[in-house]
């Protein structure tokens, strides 16, 4: 039998999340100790049992809810936008010289900058969706034109060959080549357009939301709540890119070009 290293296995892999938690809990617990002051840094205790008591309530589902629907449709909409516009930019020189420069000034701009201007353009209930598909186009796009250009030019000759229709090259040759591109922009992305989100929500104080949830928090000096608000955020974000990287692995095989295509066509 085959012996599995053990750095590779899950054991080791739950040993550093296990160790990297109870050191940074750790430092938390001294530092808590040695201010002594709630009102600065409150202790883990306190804030896990205020998360507990949040959990219990149902408002606190609604607003995480929603806060996550609307990061979610921004996510979405970001996705299509960064996908359409690369594909433009790759086939029309044209769209090249415009969405290019474009896209340089989305990412470059601050995200604040964008809230505040967002803000007077939309509704606040808006505002975190428009900014989340703000920050998450430029990355697909950046990722898709690369994969496009990555393309294997001895499987488009090979297309071309054997007379392949449009929607067949797409289909067997482009997608396959440009699907890991995207998929690894799409897990980069999916937890910044998160913590982007709740940050638009912060500035615009959508009802319903987590983002209002921390700025009254601060506002009103209950930094518990602060806190735990905020641990809701981080263990958000870190399972929102766990799930798509796990749909990611189960789908695994879809996004491979079949084999039969690339041996016929080296024949």
């Amino acid at each position: 039998m085959k012996k599995t290293n053990f750095k590779q296995s899950k054991i080791y892999r739950v040993l550093r999340v296990v160790i990297a938690l109870a050191f940074w809990t750790g430092i938390w617990f001294v530092a808590a100790a040695h201010i002594n002051k709630e009102l600065l840094i409150p202790g883990p205790l306190v804030v896990v049992k205020r998360l507990g008591t949040l959990v219990t309530e149902k408002a606190f589902w609604l607003k995480t809810g929603v806060s996550f629907l609307r990061v979610f449709s921004g996510f979405a909409i970001g996705c299509v936008m960064g996908t359409v516009l690369a594909v433009l930019a790759t086939v029309f020189d044209p769209a090249d010289a415009v969405i290019t420069p474009f896209i340089r000034i989305l990412r470059s701009t601050p995200v604040t900058s964008f809230i505040i201007l967002v803000m007077l353009w939309l509704s606040y209930t808006y505002v975190p969706v428009m900014i989340a598909s703000l920050l998450v186009a430029p990355v697909i796009f950046m990722n898709l034109r690369e994969g496009l250009a990555e393309t294997d030019r001895k499987l488009l000759e090979v297309a071309r060959i054997f007379h392949f229709g449009r929607v067949k090259t797409v289909k067997t040759v482009y997608i396959p080549s440009v699907m890991p591109y995207f998929v690894s922009a799409a897990v980069t992305s999916v937890g910044l357009a998160w913590k982007v989100g709740i940050a638009a929500e912060v500035l615009c104080l959508p009802s319903n939301s987590i983002g209002r949830e921390i700025y009254y928090s601060k506002l009103y000096l209950e930094t518990p709540d602060l806190f735990a608000w905020t641990l809701v955020v981080i263990i958000f974000s870190f399972c929102l890119e766990k799930l798509l990287g796990i749909l990611v692995k189960k789908n695994k095989k879809n996004l491979k070009l079949p084999e039969y295509e690339v041996k016929k066509g080296e024949k």
